[in-house]
């Protein structure tokens, strides 16, 4: 429910709060009293158009604060929460400034918010019906939903979107199927010649790095091997280094006597060296044997090495990404053969998905059509007393093209009117006007009342060009809708006055140089007295006064 709206320097009103209570609120007050400046300073806080004409004048700016106290899991707060805003636990204060120059901004719990989002959660907070209006059950596009929770037929509609998800599942994996099979025929000559290629060369995992690796070593072997040839050719010349040692060392041996103890260590080093150097030698011969290059081998480790770096750069891609590839185009070319069994599972699956929405929708069609008649009856019923007996309404559920069937079903809803015999029917926005919009407005309100999650209705003009019974009418059905939501009520009708639960009476007066508007919360004898002003202008009599009476007495 709306708790509270302060309002400072709008057109006549310097600085205003007004605390509202649950039930019907009545506004009253002489013709040019500025009632209507009440409803603009709420439509503003609540995201209507900001006309810089609002502010008072002289000042550089005006604000409007609008409060509203909803349950903790309102649709609002979550709104708010999705939006990593607070959600006010349950309050959520909308607070609107516009300037002088006309530039407007907006908050939400003291949190800056778009114009956009304050335009939505204000949607979700307040309904204002009136000869300007163009939101609430005027937008043609929420009227599906309006009938659906009128209808209350929730698995049908739970139904229809479970059908639709599956359908749009089931149609995107026939088109993936479809698409696969189609590149991948248009691709089979190449990619036979592709796999035949790739499993002939049989590439292994990181082999391309093992064949590099390989032949450098082979490389290096070759000149190694070459070197070895010359060192063993050096060692050997002369009948070798080895040969020459040792014959030193035997005829070294043989020397007697002092010269021969003189030798002896040189004998003894000269034995080392020989056994050293026939080592070193035999080290030699094993190394050379151990390297036996083989050119052959090269040559063929380079062929292979050539052959994957070509087909790698024919393939685009790299060396050791091939055996992927090979694997990759094996699937595609196996699809070729299996694309067909793959597309008619695909289409099967979709025609059942097809079967299964169809049968889905036509149910919910089904209960639509038998909410709509209900609905209808239940409207054409609270039309007469409302002084729209020649009136007619109807609820036009249409078959959407089976393109655009969506999770909410195949329906186009829409509800329409006609205001006399001979006339076609309409939308209700363009076919009603004035007191008439706004007396249908209340009709399908008190109907639907059951289903809506708005928690504030606001009726201007509802009683223009009416009196008597049929503003007792209004008035009744104004004091039904009170009861499943708060209702504020502009009214020049003292039927409707008198059903009210509360009432504000709206005054003009002069105030020095300047006018100001004031608002004022009547007692019940302060609501005698207005109600009696109502019914008999500037002069009030005690007929009035009783006339009043009667109707206090009858509201309750």
């Amino acid at each position: 429910m709306l708790t509270s709206l302060s309002i400072r320097d709008i057109v006549l009103i310097e600085k205003l709060t007004l605390s509202f209570s649950e039930g019907l609120t009545v506004l009253t007050g002489e013709t040019g009293a500025g009632k209507s400046i009440l409803l603009d300073s709420l439509g503003l806080a609540t995201g209507a158009r900001a006309d810089r004409a609002l502010v008072r004048q002289g000042q550089e700016k005006g604000v409007v604060s609008a409060t509203f106290a909803v349950d903790a899991d309102h649709v609002a707060c979550r709104l708010l929460e999705d939006q990593a805003l607070d959600g006010g636990d349950g309050v959520i204060i909308l607070r609107r400034q516009i300037t002088a120059d006309g530039r407007s901004r907006a908050w939400a719990n003291d949190q800056p918010i778009s114009q956009g989002l304050l335009a939505e959660l204000s949607s979700l907070l307040v309904e204002v019906h009136g000869q300007h209006d163009d939101r609430g059950l005027l937008d043609s596009a929420g009227h599906r939903d309006l009938l659906d929770q009128f209808g209350n037929y929730g698995a049908e509609l739970q139904a229809v979107a479970a059908a639709y998800k599956e359908l749009r599942d089931a149609n995107t994996a026939l088109a993936d199927a479809e698409r696969t099979l189609a590149d991948a025929k248009a691709d089979e000559d190449f990619l036979k010649h592709a796999v035949e290629e790739l499993s002939s060369l049989g590439m292994e995992e990181g082999e391309e790095d093992a064949l590099a690796e390989r032949r450098t070593l082979m490389m290096q072997g070759e000149k190694l091997a070459g070197d070895l040839q010359t060192y063993q050719d050096e060692l050997a010349r002369d009948g070798g280094v080895d040969a020459a040692v040792r014959g030193v060392l035997r005829r070294m041996e043989r020397t007697e006597g002092a010269a021969g103890d003189l030798l002896a260590p040189v004998i003894e080093a000269l034995d080392r060296a020989a056994i050293e150097l026939g080592e070193g030698m035999a080290a030699l011969d094993r190394l050379a044997q151990d390297l036996d290059f083989d050119p052959h081998e090269l040559e063929r480790t380079e062929e292979r090495l050539f052959e994957i770096r070509r087909l790698a750069r024919k393939h685009n891609c790299q060396p050791d990404a091939l055996p992927a590839l090979l694997d990759n185009l094996q699937a595609r070319y196996a699809a070729v053969g299996a694309g067909d069994e793959m597309v008619a599972e695909a289409r099967q699956r979709a025609n059942a998905a097809q079967l299964a929405m169809t049968n889905a929708v036509a149910a919910l069609t089904a209960k639509r059509k038998t909410a709509a008649a209900a609905l209808d009856a239940l409207v054409m019923a609270e039309l007469p007393p409302l002084k729209l007996e020649k009136a007619q309404f109807r609820t036009l559920i249409e078959p959407l093209p089976e393109g655009e069937w969506g999770q909410k079903g195949a329906d186009c809803v829409g509800f329409e009117v006609k205001t006399n015999a001979g006339t076609p029917f309409g939308p209700l926005v363009k076919i009603a006007s004035g007191g008439e919009l706004a007396r249908f407005i209340l009709a399908l309100k008190v109907v639907l009342a059951r289903g809506s999650s708005t928690p504030v209705m606001v009726f201007d003009e509802v009683d223009k060009g009416i009196g008597g019974a049929t503003a007792s009418a209004v008035g009744e059905r104004l004091r039904r809708l009170s009861d499943s939501a708060q209702v504020l009520v502009v009214t020049h009708s003292p039927q409707v006055a008198a059903r009210g639960s509360r009432q504000f009476q709206i005054s003009k007066g002069d105030e020095g140089s300047e006018t100001r508007t004031h608002v004022a919360a009547l007692s019940n004898q302060e609501r005698r007295e207005e109600i009696a002003r109502m019914l008999a202008g500037n002069v009030i009599t005690d007929a009035a006064r009783a006339a009043a009476d009667q109707l206090l007495d009858m509201d309750g």
